[in-house]
């Protein structure tokens, strides 16, 4: 980083990291922060089009299938979960990085091998690990789980896996092509409507959880082909090329995917352990209220998640470039967004965890305690912002991997003690807490390594949306609290608080870099209505 100029440089005011921009940065900053907002309102629009009509979809599961059906499933997807880490090799996790850097900087030809190589090494070793579930899964479902009925799936969730690597790394190849809308098209508004239609289907006809998985397969098929199309389109025609063999991996990308390997099974260990244990010390019937609970959580997290598929690939490009002063300014802005536009969610899941599970079920309705303890631990995961892939794509990947297998070691010592004591409320603590932990030692590394850190005077201005928003929610939660329809209650206080929220925000709490991001979205969603307009 420069210090030649006076006006890039950073400053310590208080106990936030102020960043003063120059010229250059503004205009580097408009550009950057343009393309994240739009591409990322597309994936958010997607996500929130996914996640509205998959909770009505999930509630039509719970209803069908019920919880023990339910858990059966979710045991089914440990299985092939932690063999999906192997599986994936790393690859997914290293085609956002070296597929911008290579695009960037023109290595073609490292681009076409990293391609052609990695597709090859995904079919063998999803081909192998396909047969590993059908050999060894019988024994888990019998002797670990000690559900029988988890055999007769086993066919079925193989197939889920190896369908799921695929579509995972073409996934992430068009995010290392900075192209998140057109994948989100597909696994968004093609994929996810297509396995639910299926699955009704299915289910008229009988066929209950099996119905269930076969619909999964069968919508995982036309996303795999939509990638793989949409990946071919926008690759290089010279790396499209099969005549000559194709150039090794480089060592650097050898080496990431190894890390990336060890992180996703630090992450599975992070994230599965709680319903593994549940599964071998309670039973599949809790696995399911829990899966139910942990899934709402799921939803918490949405604007972030939207914001790190656009943000990790100019994560590595910015750092590339060695603008840091840049990357820290977008950071800031970001996570500004993310917590504000995740309170009143977040809010409104809290008040009414109780009617939101009672939805699903009267089973279900004794997962509101782990509904509202996820939500406290994803709110401080979205409070933090983009520190994960910070530190990842910055090539300090290994103070990354060194937190998560102190927190994995963690998620697995707090489950194990406290799952047999307070059951499923135990493991929504140890997730939670793991998650708190985790995420602040994320914040310090970032801080301690890159110069950068999230917090500035500008996020006071929070504090009057979001005191309006609360007001609202809380209000609805008291006044309507014993109405029959629950979820008109729950619907009304969501979409007030989110208006009194943007209301509010938009008359007091917006700077110039916010403003700026609100223009950008604006232009998008008012472009996306004219083009409708046009082409009825």
């Amino acid at each position: 980083m420069s210090n030649s100029s006076t006006a890039k440089k950073m400053t310590l005011a208080g106990p936030a990291l102020e960043i003063v921009p120059g010229a250059e940065d503004s205009r580097d900053f408009r550009q950057q922060m343009g393309h994240i907002s739009r591409q990322s309102s597309v994936f958010f629009a997607g996500t929130i089009f996914t996640a509205a009509a998959g909770y009505l979809f999930k509630i039509y599961l719970a209803r069908v299938l019920g919880a023990e059906a339910l858990g059966i499933y979710a045991l089914g997807m440990t299985i092939i979960g932690f063999l999906g880490i192997f599986n994936a090799l790393g690859l997914p996790q290293s085609a956002v990085r070296f597929v911008a850097a290579y695009c960037a900087t023109g290595k073609i030809e490292l681009l076409r091998g990293f391609l052609g190589r990695g597709i090859l090494l995904l079919l063998i070793s999803n081909i192998l690990l396909g047969g590993g579930v059908l050999l060894v899964g019988p024994w888990i479902a019998l002797h670990f789980y000690h559900t029988q009925a988890l055999q007769n799936y086993l066919g079925w969730f193989a197939l889920i896996m190896i369908l799921g690597a695929l579509t995972t790394f073409f996934g992430q190849v068009l995010a290392g092509y900075k192209d998140v809308a057109r994948r989100t098209v597909v696994t968004n508004f093609i994929g996810s409507p297509t396995m639910m239609i299926l699955t009704l289907g299915l289910a008229a006809l009988g066929l209950g959880l099996r119905g269930y998985i076969i619909a999964q397969v069968l919508s995982a098929v036309v996303v795999l082909i939509l990638l793989a199309a949409m990946v071919w389109r926008l690759t290089p025609s010279a790396a499209r090329s099969f005549a000559s063999g194709f150039p090794p991996l480089e060592k650097e990308v050898m080496s990431f995917s190894v890390v990336a390997l060890g992180t996703g099974l630090l992450e599975f260990l992070t994230s599965q352990s709680d319903k593994i244990l549940i599964g071998f010390y309670l039973g599949a019937r809790e696995v399911g209220i829990y899966a139910v609970a942990t899934a709402l959580v799921t939803f918490v997290p949405i604007l972030l998640q939207s914001v790190n598929q656009i943000f990790s690939p100019s994560i590595a490009d910015l750092y590339a470039r060695g603008q840091q002063q840049l990357l820290g300014r977008i950071f800031q802005t970001l996570t500004k967004w993310i917590l504000g536009l995740t309170i009143p969610l977040a809010v409104v899941m809290i008040l009414f965890a109780s009617p939101l599970m009672r939805i699903f079920g009267r089973d279900f309705e004794a997962g509101w305690l782990i509904l509202v303890i996820g939500t406290v631990g994803q709110l401080v995961n979205c409070g933090v912002g983009s520190v994960g892939y910070l530190l990842l794509m910055s090539g300090n990947q290994r103070c990354l991997i060194k937190i998560e297998a102190i927190m994995a070691a963690l998620m697995v010592l707090l489950n194990l003690f406290l799952i047999p004591r307070w059951g499923i409320t135990g493991a929504a603590i140890g997730a939670a807490t793991t998650n708190i932990i985790g995420n602040f030692w994320y914040l310090a590394e970032v801080r301690r390594r890159l110069g950068l850190f999230p917090y500035n005077r500008s996020y006071l201005r929070l504090a009057l949306p979001l005191g309006g928003a609360f007001a609202v929610a809380l209000g609805l939660r008291v006044v309507f609290g014993t109405v029959r329809q629950e979820w008109v209650v729950i619907g009304a206080a969501l979409l007030l608080g989110y208006l009194v929220f943007i209301g509010i925000a938009l008359a007091f709490g917006l700077d110039a870099d916010d403003q700026l991001i609100a223009r950008a979205v604006w232009a998008r969603v008012s472009g996306t209505f004219r083009s409708v307009e046009v082409n009825p």
